[in-house]
Formats: C-alpha cells, sequence, structure tokens
C-alpha cells in the first residue's frame, strides 16, 4: 500500500487559466479581414508589376529589333560605299599609272630619261657626271688658292 500512498501524493500541475488575458482578446474575424485585404493589396500590387514588366520587355525587344534593323542597313550601306571607294582608287591607280607611263614614254621619244629610275641609268646619264665634274672643278681652284696662301 506504499505505492498507492506514494502515487496519491504526485502533485498535479496548475493548468493555464482558461479564460485568456485582456491584452490578447482581439477579434480575430477583424484580423484575418485585415490580412485578407492587405493579401489582396499584394497580389495586385504584383499583378501590376507583373504586367509592366511585360510591357518594359515587349518595347524593349521592339527597340533592339529596330536597332539591329538600322545597323544591319547601316553595314550594308557602308559595306557598299567602301566597294565604291575601292573601285574609285583603283581607278585613280591605274590612270595614274598609265600617265606616268605615259611620261616617261614621251620623255623617251624626246630623248631624255625618267629620272625615277634606278641608279644605273643615272650614272650613264652624261650630263649629271658633267655636273658633278664642273662642280669638283669650281672647288678646285679654292683650294689650290688656299695653298698658295698658306706659302
Amino acid at each position: 500500500m506504499a505505492n498507492v500512498e506514494s502515487d496519491s501524493t504526485l502533485s498535479v500541475p496548475v493548468s493555464a487559466p482558461l479564460v485568456p488575458k485582456k491584452e490578447n482578446i482581439t477579434p480575430v474575424g477583424s484580423k484575418i479581414a485585415e490580412l485578407n485585404e492587405s493579401r489582396a493589396e499584394l497580389l495586385n500590387r504584383i499583378q501590376g508589376l507583373k504586367q509592366d514588366l511585360q510591357n518594359w520587355r515587349s518595347k524593349l525587344d521592339t527597340q533592339v529589333k529596330i536597332y539591329r534593323d538600322e545597323l544591319t542597313d547601316m553595314k550594308k550601306t557602308l559595306s557598299v560605299e567602301v566597294e565604291q571607294l575601292r573601285s574609285e582608287f583603283q581607278e585613280l591607280r591605274s590612270t595614274l599609272q598609265q600617265q606616268q607611263d605615259d611620261v616617261t614614254a614621251s620623255l623617251r621619244n624626246l630623248g631624255l630619261q625618267d629620272f625615277s629610275g634606278d641608279d644605273k641609268e643615272r650614272k650613264d646619264d652624261p650630263n649629271i657626271n658633267g655636273k658633278d665634274e664642273e662642280v669638283h672643278a669650281i672647288a678646285t681652284p679654292v683650294e689650290d688658292n688656299a695653298k698658295a696662301d698658306d706659302k
């Protein structure tokens, strides 16, 4: 029976009061309505933001397409202009070469030579060698006078 007495001596915990405190007493229904209203506002804002984002993406895609088309057109135009310039420069190059050939042929027909050629042609030209000798001959008497003054 000692066991029975020990069982009855066990203390039963005191339960919390069944009535909530006054601070916690708020109408649950109004809180739920307030939360539902807030939730609806947030969902509306999210939907609006999603729509704004979709509109923005659409406008951006349109602008990108427009810019790509413009760049493609500019690239084509530039390619055509570059090709025209190449063609014009080639024509100019050919014209200049033809003119140079014509001038060279005319000079040869007149008995003159084109001095833009190689050095061998210049050495063989008697006019050039004669001028060098004249310059050397003019310098020689000056040197001779200087030597005579030294004596």
